[in-house]
């Protein structure tokens, strides 16, 4: 069978492949372009396939308005409106042709999280690879389509979204023409708790929607998105800054540059672990073979003499027969005359 595979800027994402890892930008620039330039940069060093932006406005992804309906109650950003919270957090659209530019020098691919169709011509007009459809907006099925259109790659976050709600998005973008299309299993909050994400959706995913499937993860280290490499994930997106305690919006649940790199090292050693099913000896085995319990004379013995319990035992090194012909053995005749410390073999006995 033929594994489910998207290809983005010549890179094949699918389980037979290292994991994908994206660097999520975010609000991480916290204000200044030569922050997120930075992050690129630390992005790539780090060993990331990718960085993510966000690209919206305020009002293009909410209402200036207070009404309760529009204010944040409990959780990182409790009491600002969302208003005050996207126009803080925004990537600037003017920013956008720079971090390109700067993540195409330095060799690290760059696309982004479009939040309305503005949004996905201004990305189509910098030449972006692919697209990733955040887990808020997993509901709107028209910006899915108009994105499908763009012919590019696809990649759908599902948090909060149920088995249908998931179909319909899928289906939404297959209708409009998406060839390639992804899906991260998603937990949104912010940060969310390692029991929350409950890793066993995953390998249902890959088996109820027949796509190439990774994690979005929120958790504040690097146990969750590794796991989920071992049940088939084949993307892990981590929001990732210079600093967590910079103080912007999503500082404090991302991963520092260190921390970037121990993902990007660890989740393609838990994918090179996984392997396949074999129960040969392995490379790394065979100069150990010989330390292998086998059977050993353990006194003299003249030829033609019957082999008796206290004559033989098992022990290290492997040289001599297994173990499990010693009842065998017992009763059988040495051929030759033996010292103590030989390995008992075909040769020796009959």
């Amino acid at each position: 069978m033929t594994l489910p595979f998207i290809e983005i800027n010549g890179r094949t994402i699918a389980a037979d492949q290292p994991p994908y890892v994206i660097a999520e930008i975010s609000a991480n620039h916290n204000g200044k372009l030569e922050t997120a330039l930075r992050i690129i940069e630390e992005a790539k060093k780090a060993g990331a396939d990718a960085v993510k932006l966000q690209t919206y406005r305020p009002d293009t992804i909410t209402l200036d308005c207070d009404s309760d309906d529009f204010k944040i109650k409990g959780g990182l950003w409790d009491g600002r409106t969302l208003y005050e919270l996207y126009e803080e957090a925004h990537m600037p659209w003017e920013w956008h042709a720079p971090l390109f530019a700067r993540a195409r020098e330095l060799g690290i691919t760059i696309f982004s999280s479009p939040f309305d169709t503005t949004a996905v011509d201004l990305l189509e007009s910098l030449g972006a690879p692919a697209y990733k459809i955040a887990s808020f907006e997993a509901v709107d099925l028209p910006l899915i389509e108009y994105v499908a259109k763009t012919g590019k790659p696809m990649i759908i976050s599902t948090g909060m979204a149920d088995a249908e709600e998931i179909q319909e998005a899928i289906d939404a973008a297959r209708g409009a023409g998406c060839r390639q299309l992804a899906i991260l299993h998603c937990v949104s909050g912010y940060p969310a708790p390692a029991e929350d994400y409950n890793l066993r959706t995953i390998p249902d995913m890959i088996e109820r929607f027949g796509l190439v499937t990774g994690l979005s993860d929120h958790t504040l280290d690097n146990t969750t998105a590794i796991t989920s490499v071992a049940l088939g994930a084949s993307l892990i997106e981590k929001h990732f800054t210079l600093d967590r305690s910079g103080g912007g919006p999503d500082d404090s649940f991302s991963l520092e540059p260190k921390e970037l790199a121990e993902l990007c090292r660890d989740s393609k050693t838990a994918w090179s672990a996984m392997g396949n099913v074999n129960y040969g000896r392995k490379s790394s085995e065979q100069g150990n073979a010989q330390f292998r319990r086998s059977l050993y004379f353990v006194k003299d013995i003249k030829a033609g003499e019957v082999i008796t319990e206290d004559a033989v035992r098992s022990v290290r090194p492997g040289f001599g027969m297994p173990p499990k012909y010693l009842s065998s053995i017992l009763g059988s005749v040495v051929t030759i005359d033996v010292k103590a410390g030989t390995p008992i073999s075909r040769d020796n006995i009959r």
